[in-house]
């Protein structure tokens, strides 16, 4: 009897082990996640601190140097690269509404973390919660919650698409998103 009581107390503990690992692990995700919106928060205090600064004249790019016209209802594109410079995905910004197409050379599953539970949980969701409650108030209208679509091919990411993206929230955004495929990669190239 007192051996199977101790069998049991064994196995309570190992389960408990495997919740603590799980949380830290969550937690560990989360941490990187604040790392990344630390990050957007400096580097808008930069560009802010140093707006007067910014009187340098443009230096118009070569004609051959011009990028293709983004897609259609999209005004510009932006390439979201890993500090080595591999790109990861094209971003194409609209007025309201941003676009994300994964480069062609990478695989990113959906099941890789911090995809879904960063990405998609404490980011996208978090600002449609948002929205719903402010549309709930009556400071937005119902046709301007934040909307999401990840097409996907099996479990390959290929693209996300996100509308009524107000301007305040852009920059997070795509900081967000370098940084979540960044690691995606990072632990891509650690299984391959």
């Amino acid at each position: 009897m007192a051996e199977e009581g101790e069998k049991e107390k064994i196995k309570k503990i190992a389960e408990l082990r495997e919740l603590l690992e799980k949380r830290i692990e969550d937690m560990e995700t989360e941490l990187e996640g604040l790392r990344v919106l630390l990050g957007f928060i400096d580097d808008t205090l930069l560009e802010k601190g140093f707006k007067r600064a910014e009187i340098v004249k443009p230096v118009p790019a070569p004609p051959e140097a011009v990028p293709p016209p983004p897609a259609m209802g999209y005004e510009r594109s932006v390439p979201l690269k890993t500090v080595a410079g591999d790109l990861l995905a094209d971003l194409y910004m609209g007025e309201d509404s941003m676009r994300i197409v994964m480069a062609e050379d990478k695989s990113f599953d959906v099941n890789t973390p911090p995809f879904t539970s960063f990405l998609v949980e404490r980011v996208l969701a978090k600002m449609q919660e948002r929205d719903r409650e402010a549309a709930g108030t009556g400071e937005i209208t119902p046709d301007k919650i934040l909307s999401y679509n990840i097409v996907r091919d099996g479990d390959i990411i290929r693209e996300i698409t996100i509308r009524n993206v107000r301007p305040e929230r852009s920059r997070e955004l795509k900081s967000s998103i370098r940084w979540t495929l960044e690691k995606m990669y990072e632990k891509e190239m650690q299984t391959s």
